[in-house]
């Protein structure tokens, strides 16, 4: 794996407990509703219901209006607190999403996303990063939030 270059971190809260977002963050169909602006289609491995721990799943999807496709595996799986999935083939060099639930008051939950990712390319997915991924995957992170809040 190569260096991680951008990081972020966004917390979601919502009235629904830890399991409930645990389970709809790791919902195939959930992901793809979330991302339909991007035509995102699970298309190999596990194509629909609850991903779990050591499955993959190959999106097929469109951002800045090139097609793109991204294998993921679940790489660690400790349910319902936390998971992390991690590109095993793709366009990031690297890319590592881990997912924290917390109880948050009697019934309510947090929702904690860490992502770390690097673009190829060298100087140019670095100017890439900075200038144009970092925000674009930290608004996609924070709206998929709001959605499972939503739903």
């Amino acid at each position: 794996m190569g260096v991680m270059a951008v990081y972020f971190e966004t917390v979601t809260r919502s009235d629904r407990t830890a399991k409930e977002m645990f389970d709809l963050a790791r919902d195939i169909d959930v992901h793809q509703e979330s991302q339909a602006a991007a035509g995102e289609k699970a298309t190999v491995g596990v194509i629909d219901g609850l991903i779990g721990s050591d499955q993959d799943v190959t999106w097929k999807a469109r951002h800045f209006g090139i097609p793109f496709s991204l294998t993921s595996r679940v790489t660690e799986f400790e349910p319902p607190r936390r998971f992390v999935d991690e590109q095993t083939r793709g366009p990031f060099t690297s890319f590592r999403h881990e997912h924290i639930f917390e109880t948050d008051g009697a019934a309510g939950s947090v929702m904690i996303d860490r992502v770390n990712f690097s673009a190829p390319f060298g100087v140019l997915g670095l100017l890439a990063e900075r200038l144009v991924l970092a925000k674009y995957m930290r608004r996609l992170i924070e709206d998929r939030g709001a959605y499972l809040v939503r739903r």
